[in-house]
């Protein structure tokens, strides 16, 4: 059986950086693609990097030459460079997919986010989850991962236990697993070699929100504090998000805010734990 040769799109990400390391690890072939020169600096024994931005159609011409398997984890949180939802995380993504087609590539994996499908009124979910039907309708076999928030994600709860408060929306009880990056990108690795289509995939650990709250607090050494918000506040922001600000703003907001009014519980996996994440942000954040 020949190596397999993989192209990894958003390879400079969080998520990205840990799919890489993963990949050559097992063995693969990898082709990157890159915005810039500089970002090779980043990796570390990567095969081939594909110099160009998957917004610009022209650029990306032959990325997937003699690739058998495209791995995506092209996303936008925080628009920028005025660059819109639709066009990263849709047209993107879109353009990616016809070099691919294009090529013959066996298999595309897309990262997503958990209950993508179920949240598309959001906007940062409606450019995902229609590429995410153009990909099933693609005739390509295909592999659709829906993760849970990242530990670095969580931060935002380190950054209010730093002063001493956390605070919440409703009671707290809310659940979610969020799960590390490299636990993730083994995960990701592991489906695409079954053939598994979708997956939604989360940490070994399951806190509700107030527990998240807690174990913030004790990575800062602080007493307990936690303040439960009534919920109305959320949705009121929400609404005055949308009516006074643009989607580059109110479009990660918006998707938080939601995300906190629900349970978030996905498949299990991994073996990284929380505490550690936050204890060496702490850490680290003292150091400096």
């Amino acid at each position: 059986m020949h190596t397999k040769k993989v192209l990894v799109a958003g390879a400079t990400g969080y998520l990205g950086q840990y799919l890489v390391k993963e990949l050559k690890q097992k063995g693969f072939w990898v082709r990157v693609l890159i915005r810039r020169e500089a970002q090779k600096e980043l990796f570390e024994g990567v095969d081939d990097y594909h110099l160009g931005s998957i917004t610009n159609a022209h650029s990306i011409k032959g990325v997937t030459r003699g690739i058998d398997w495209v791995f995506s984890t092209i996303g936008i949180t925080r628009q920028k460079d005025g660059m819109t939802y639709m066009d990263v995380d849709y047209q993107g993504n879109s353009n990616l997919l016809k070099e691919a087609l294009k090529t013959r590539v066996d298999r595309f994996q897309y990262i997503s986010a958990i209950n993508g499908d179920e949240l598309r009124h959001l906007k940062i979910f409606e450019a995902k989850e229609l590429f995410v039907d153009e990909l099933k309708n693609s005739g390509i076999s295909y592999s659709i991962i829906r993760p849970n928030g990242f530990f670095s994600d969580m931060r935002d709860f380190l950054a209010m236990a730093k002063k001493g408060r956390v605070y919440l929306f409703g009671n707290g009880h809310f659940k979610l697993n969020p799960i590390h990056g490299a636990d993730l990108a083994q995960a990701c690795v592991e489906k695409m070699t079954l053939g598994i289509a979708e997956a939604s995939i989360g940490g070994p650990e399951v806190f509700t929100q107030n527990e998240l709250a807690q174990t913030a607090l004790k990575a800062w050494k602080k007493p307990v504090q936690i303040s439960h918000l009534p919920d109305w506040i959320r949705k009121l922001t929400i609404v005055l998000l949308r009516i006074f600000t643009s989607q580059k703003t109110y479009g990660p907001i918006e998707f938080f805010l939601t995300a906190m009014a629900r349970n978030n519980v996905a498949d299990p996996y991994g073996v990284r734990q929380l505490q550690d994440f936050f204890d060496a942000e702490v850490q680290r954040d003292k150091a400096t």
